[in-house]
């Protein structure tokens, strides 16, 4: 039945939006259930929200489309997914079977506007690889180079489309029914995801991402980006060069072609630090089948579907935004989040700067003295409790650079576990600072705050303790009537529809004389009916006890 209906608008939408429904009410209903948060509570949660996102992707693997390509961003959404829903999405690749060899080949040819062979001698005739919007080939071309050729889906734009139709109606319904969609500002999230979408089926676009790597790095002896065969490449089709190598990850392999290691980690600790913290474009899917070993030691860069930007403007702020933790100057941290469009304007920024202070100061007592792959996790996993509880949410890119980041730390711990990582990096972020009066001032206040290590934990524990107890009950306690109130709303809604639909059934059924299907529509009328009221009641009783 699936394959039957695979571009019908209609059954795509009614399985991507009632499986939103579905996990609003489970959700609901388990906060309802267990009032006490301990830890047996937070394991039951967990677990429901691992089934979730097993759901998710079995559903998102089923399908294809939106499904798989919304579970990738939302994987690098630390600022309001939870994570182990991120650990399963993150583990969402595109699990999908490749499209017929034939439709492949007839694509190819209906872009190239000729036979197959006209350009190529010789082409696999199974798919490389098969991803949710294109499968890789290999092949030949008439002077003997071996290429890569990424053909686009059938109608892979026309299901994309499709699904953003239901993209809408959950993200309507995630504004109007939740708390988090009165906390982050879901329109600007739909258009990213559109906007990330769209860029991905565009395979010229990522031929003018590739070719910008290219250039910019191609004095770079240690990294090779593939070259692009242009006269081949369209909207729908990209040839590339065919890189040998293993992934970057394989020790085994490695170790078999006496590779330096120690220089193969710094090569690509390089070459990455470079993109993350100047102006421009940055590789935002590094992962381990993105990046090949060669036998020489040569570090190849493949798939630029996915990138993200830093602009200018932004450097600067996060130069300030950096500099304001150092010197603890906290208006200027919160002055550089708003103006890097991090912070909602519903914000209350005077909280937000006490939290990050807090946080900060945890840290002072000279727990990043020594930077492991440990405590980098340990941080990442504090900044994004911030970024969870208070009223900020990341613009596309940064999430993306966020992400890269930390798959990039992973993978260099992961081949070289005992690289001192704080030694390449130190002259990196001085240089990167550039103003030797900044680097000068931030280091004497750095200085002076290190003089009472260990006051400095003790001190900010318990304050974060003493002034923030009230609080955080408070916003709990806020957090769970406001909760309350949408899911009786909810409730009331889809009973609501329920009703409309029985009464439909019962007239449709009078009026073509077919009388189970009335008394089905009657069942359905007053059954639903009643249910509105009783909820309805609920809803009233619990609004006038807060009164």
């Amino acid at each position: 039945m699936g394959k039957l209906f695979k571009y019908n608008i209609l059954y795509r939408s009614i399985i991507i939006v009632w499986m939103a429904v579905k996990f609003i009410i489970k959700i609901y209903y388990f906060n309802f259930k267990n009032k006490v948060w301990d830890k047996k509570t937070v394991e039951k949660w967990d677990n429901m929200l691992y089934e979730m996102a097993m759901e998710y992707r079995k559903k998102a693997e089923h399908l294809g489309g939106v499904l798989i390509k919304v579970g990738q961003f939302l994987s690098t959404r630390t600022d309001f997914m939870p994570d182990v829903f991120i650990r399963e999405l993150d583990e969402l690749v595109d699990h999908v079977p490749p499209m017929p060899h034939e439709t492949a080949i007839s694509s190819i040819e209906k872009e190239w506007a000729t036979d197959l062979f006209h350009h190529l001698s010789e082409i696999e005739d199974s798919a490389t690889a098969s991803a949710s919007i294109g499968d890789v080939y290999r092949a030949k071309l008439k002077d003997g180079s071996e290429v890569a050729i990424k053909v686009r889906r059938h109608r892979i734009e026309e299901v994309f489309h499709k699904d953003f139709v239901a993209l809408r109606i959950v993200f309507w319904i995630l504004r109007v029914f939740t708390s988090f969609g009165k906390k982050a500002d879901l329109n600007a999230l739909y258009k990213e995801l559109v906007l990330v979408m769209n860029r991905e089926l565009d395979y010229e676009q990522e031929l003018k991402y590739g070719e910008y790597f290219r250039e910019r790095f191609k004095e770079d002896t240690a990294i090779h980006i593939p070259k692009y065969y242009h006269y081949l490449c369209t909207e729908k089709v990209l040839v590339m060069e065919w890189v040998r190598g293993a992934k970057i990850t394989d020790i085994s392999f490695i170790q078999q072609h006496n590779i330096d290691i120690e220089k193969t980690t710094k090569s690509l600790f390089d070459h990455y630090i470079t993109q993350f913290l100047n102006p421009g474009k940055f590789h935002a899917d590094p992962h381990s089948g993105n990046i090949l070993i060669q036998k020489d030691g040569t570090i190849a860069i493949i798939d630029f579907g996915m990138v993200g930007e830093i602009k200018k403007e932004d450097t600067e702020q996060f130069k300030l935004l950096v500099q304001g933790i150092i010197i603890d100057n906290y208006d200027m941290v919160i002055s550089a989040l708003d103006k890097m469009n991090f912070i909602l304007p519903n914000a209350d920024k005077k909280k937000l700067k006490k939290v990050i202070k807090e946080t900060v100061d945890i840290y002072s007592d000279g727990s990043l003295k020594n930077i492991d792959s440990e405590i980098m996790n340990q941080l990442s996993e504090d900044i994004g409790i911030i970024i969870k509880d208070q009223p900020i949410q990341m613009p596309a890119d940064y999430a993306y650079l966020l992400r890269a980041v930390s798959i990039v730390i992973g993978i260099l711990f992961a081949i070289h576990p005992d690289m001192d990582i704080k030694k390449w990096a130190i002259p990196r972020i001085k240089k990167w600072f550039g103003r030797r009066s900044i680097v000068e001032s931030v280091t004497k206040q750095y200085t002076k705050n290190l003089t009472e290590p260990v006051l400095s934990y003790p001190r900010a524990l318990l304050n974060f303790l003493e002034s923030g107890e009230k609080d955080r009950k408070w916003d709990k306690e806020k957090h769970y009537i406001q909760m309350k109130h949408q899911f009786y709303l909810l409730l009331e809604v889809i009973s609501f529809m329920m009703v409309v639909t029985g009464i439909a059934v019962s007239i449709w059924g009078f009026s073509i004389q077919v009388n189970t299907m009335a008394i089905i529509g009657l069942v359905l009328t007053v059954v639903f009916l009643f249910t509105l009221n009783l909820i309805f009641v609920k809803h009233y009783r619990m609004i006038r006890s807060r009164k």
